[in-house]
């Protein structure tokens, strides 16, 4: 009985401490499982989380990319269309531009300006814009500065907006007044990473008077280059004015004569500040003029309290300034309106329609330059044999092929040379000095001959004490000393140089390019010049002796007379020549009558009394003064041979007789001052051109030329320039090729790994992407 409630008690307290084990257990293990779960939970949701942000951001990525990618096709059909505008002036062979048009008052100028983010067009109260200005904008995202370049000025990059301005206003003023518009375009390309990449053409705005001061037909001028240019398939930006019925814009009616239906124009309103927004609203969407491309509403504007500093991007001061009008009125303009207003919208618009005209027309473009350039590379072979050819290696092979005969001439005219020439210039001298001590005299009048002292016929016996001999003699070949032999062979030397470059000028290629020739007389010029008084200086310097004590030996002797002999009987052909001619001229017979009565009158058996002015004997003045000659050359004919036979005599054999035979001492004299001077002449002149000459060459026609200055070298010769052509030409047209394939390539790529657009020429060209084939 004590024992039963013990056992009862301790089995109810191991019970429920039994009890409590097990809910103690069973509690811990669904803690256990909760969190178990809990981290379970919390890790498929951090994994499922960060999948998706993966996802997110792969998504991202690649919208970016190919973003990027189709900013990069469209800088590369603006860089074929460049391309393009330099291989040819063929419709076939151009992509797509945008065309902007618009009255001079409906703020075409600002709305350009504000694209590019400057004020750059030419500004006036007149009718500035008379040429049509071909706009490139090109997006250079990692450049830091703005610049803008005129191809076909060469006037290199130019940072300052205002001075492309400048340039603007002067090419459009250039054109006449009577003229007043021309359809010459200015090519202008700007480079900043403000811009997109777009291609533009800014024509004159349309008028409704004509000035007094305007041609009368200025108006229809105007229209017909605008109609010129809004042809398919470029793309029209009909800018228009808020404030004026669109009934009465002018940009809107061109734009329907080319295209009626509006499938590539695009309507920009300007000014929409000055309009009340509900007003704003019913032109954006207007119905009566609709445009498939729609209408983008701008202000392009900068406020009053900012400064316009030129230099300085601006659209970012318009964009604040629109973006202020048009949050003022969310109702009209906000993002439910669905309407296209601001600047950022119209930029974003031009490229996409920009792109997607170009890659529409780009095949088309593509097989038109195929066909072109099957015509350049049969025409490359069959004219050119297909022989390359670049202003560069023209100029090289021009150059090195007149090296090559200045080489051969230098071979052929060295101290040899030299001497022969200089020996033949002072064998004049010697016969001028002769002619004025010891021959005869022209024949001034009909008055009696004067009387000489001794008579050349008494030459021969002719001692050295014969004073009248004697000081003819000594002043001759004193003249002949003192004649200025250095100046006189410098300058012979260097006009014989000077002279063969002309002539190796006119035998090569060069011979049709005047800027080379004036290069290379400059050169050789130069250097002649810079050689000349110190080479004369010297070789006067080392003939002195000369010019007080000669001394000859009987070697010098032999050779003089025989150099005389045959110097004389040359002087006599000459003669008797021009007594032929003059026989020829006047006659045989009536010559031989007026000489006759020439020596009559001279010798005093005729004498003339009263005027003879108008003549004498029957003869006029005219034929007396060819009678007075051809006695002069009979005379001379005569002392010549006299003088032949004197020379040939025993008296003359010996170098004693210096004084009978003047003639050969004078010429052995001639013959020791061009020995001697020959000798400098080949060291301070001959050599140094030689040597320098051909490296003048290189500096002004090789190295020192610019590019531009190697292109019109090259465009001087008329059968060179075409062959360039062709070969540019040819060359043009197979990187295009190159450059379409390539963007081929990327539109499939793109399209293959984002599935972005979809095939224009499947839709019509009426697709949201963009295809180029």
């Amino acid at each position: 009985m004590a024992r039963l409630p013990a056992l009862f008690a301790t089995s109810i307290i191991g019970g429920v401490a039994y009890v409590q084990y097990q809910a103690t257990q069973a509690g811990n293990a669904a803690m256990d499982a909760a969190k178990r779960g809990w981290d379970s939970a919390t890790t498929a949701g951090g994994s499922l989380f960060s999948g998706g942000k993966d996802v997110l951001e792969q998504i991202g990525t690649g919208w970016r990319r190919t973003k990027e990618q189709m900013m990069l096709l469209t800088k590369k059909m603006i860089e074929i269309r460049t391309l393009l505008n330099t291989i040819g002036q063929s419709d076939a062979l151009t992509l797509p531009s945008i065309v902007v048009i618009g009255s001079q008052s409906s703020g075409k100028s600002s709305v350009l300006e504000a694209i590019v983010g400057h004020e750059f067009l030419p500004k006036g109260s007149n009718m500035v814009t008379r040429r049509p200005i071909e706009l490139t904008l090109v997006n250079t995202p990692d450049a830091k500065a703005e610049y803008g370049e005129f191809p076909a000025l060469k006037l290199g990059k130019i940072t300052d907006f205002s001075q492309i301005q400048r340039t603007l206003t002067d090419l459009n003023l250039a054109v006449p007044a009577e003229q007043c518009v021309t359809d010459d375009p200015i090519q202008l390309s700007i480079y900043s990473p403000n811009v997109p990449d777009l291609s533009l053409i800014d024509l004159p705005g349309y008028i409704q008077v004509v000035g007094k001061d305007q041609p009368l037909e200025l108006k229809q001028k105007i229209s017909d280059l605008c109609d010129k240019y809004i042809q398919p398939p470029n793309v029209i930006l009909a800018i228009s004015a808020a404030d004026v019925d669109l009934a009465n814009s002018t940009a809107l009616r061109a734009s329907r004569r080319v295209d009626p239906r509006g499938e590539r124009t695009i309507g920009v309103i300007t000014k929409m500040d000055l309009v009340d927004p509900e007003r704003g609203v019913d032109i954006l969407t207007d119905r009566k003029y609709p445009l498939r491309l729609g209408y983008v509403g701008v202000v392009c504007k900068i406020p009053q309290q900012t400064l316009f500093n030129r230099g300085t991007n601006v659209t970012t001061a318009i964009v604040k300034n629109e973006n202020a009008y048009f949050t003022s009125h969310p109702i009209q303009f906000g993002s439910e309106s669905d309407l296209q207003v601001g600047t950022p919208k119209l930029r974003k618009k031009l490229m996409t329609t920009l792109e997607q005209v170009m890659a529409a027309s780009l095949a088309g473009t593509r097989d038109a330059i195929v066909q072109e350039l099957e015509e350049a590379s049969y025409e490359f072979k069959v004219q050119y044999n297909e022989r390359a050819l670049s202003p560069e290696s023209y100029l090289a092979e021009s150059l090195d092929a007149f090296k090559h005969n200045f080489k051969a001439f230098q071979e052929g005219f060295g101290r040899p040379e030299v001497r022969q020439m200089l020996k033949q210039v002072l064998d004049q001298k010697v016969l001028d000095l002769l002619a004025k001590r010891y021959w005869n005299k022209p024949i001034e009048d009909l008055a009696p001959p004067q009387i000489e002292p001794e008579s050349l016929e008494q030459l021969s016996k002719a001692t050295e004490g014969n004073i009248y001999w004697t000081r003819k003699l000594d002043a001759s070949t004193s003249e002949l000393t003192k004649l200025g032999i250095g100046r006189l062979a410098t300058m012979a030397v260097a006009t014989q140089l000077q002279d063969q470059v002309n002539q190796l000028i006119d035998a090569s290629t060069f011979a049709s390019h005047p800027f080379a020739q004036k290069a290379i007389r400059d050169a050789s010029g130069t250097i002649l010049n810079d050689r000349f008084y110190s080479t004369s200086d010297q070789v006067e310097n080392c003939i002195k002796p000369y010019k007080f004590e000669i001394e000859v030996d009987d070697h010098e002797w032999a050779k003089g007379r025989q150099n005389i002999h045959a110097v004389l009987r040359e002087e006599l052909k000459a003669c008797e020549a021009a007594r032929k001619q003059l026989e020829d001229a006047v006659g045989k017979r009536k010559l031989k009558d007026v000489t006759a009565f020439i020596e009559r009158v001279r010798k005093g058996e005729v004498v003339l009394g009263g005027d003879t002015s108008a003549g004498a004997g029957g003869f006029s003045v005219e034929l007396l003064e060819r009678g007075r000659q051809a006695t002069f050359l009979s005379q001379r004919a005569s002392l010549l041979q006299l003088r032949l036979l004197a020379i040939k005599s025993k008296t003359c054999a010996t170098k004693s007789n210096k004084y009978a035979c003047p003639e050969i001492f004078l010429d052995v004299v001639a013959d020791k001052l061009t020995s001697t001077a020959v000798l400098f002449l080949n060291v301070e002149l001959l050599s140094e051109f030689y040597y320098n000459f051909p490296r003048e060459l290189d500096l002004r026609l090789g190295k020192g030329l610019s590019v531009d200055e190697v292109e019109r070298f090259a465009g001087e010769d008329g059968k060179v320039r075409r062959h360039l052509e062709v070969v540019r030409r040819k060359e043009g047209l197979e990187m295009v090729l190159r450059k379409i394939e390539g963007l081929r390539e990327m539109e499939g790529r793109v399209r293959k790994e984002h599935g972005v657009g979809v095939d224009a020429t499947k839709s019509g060209g009426r697709g949201k992407g963009w295809s180029l084939f």
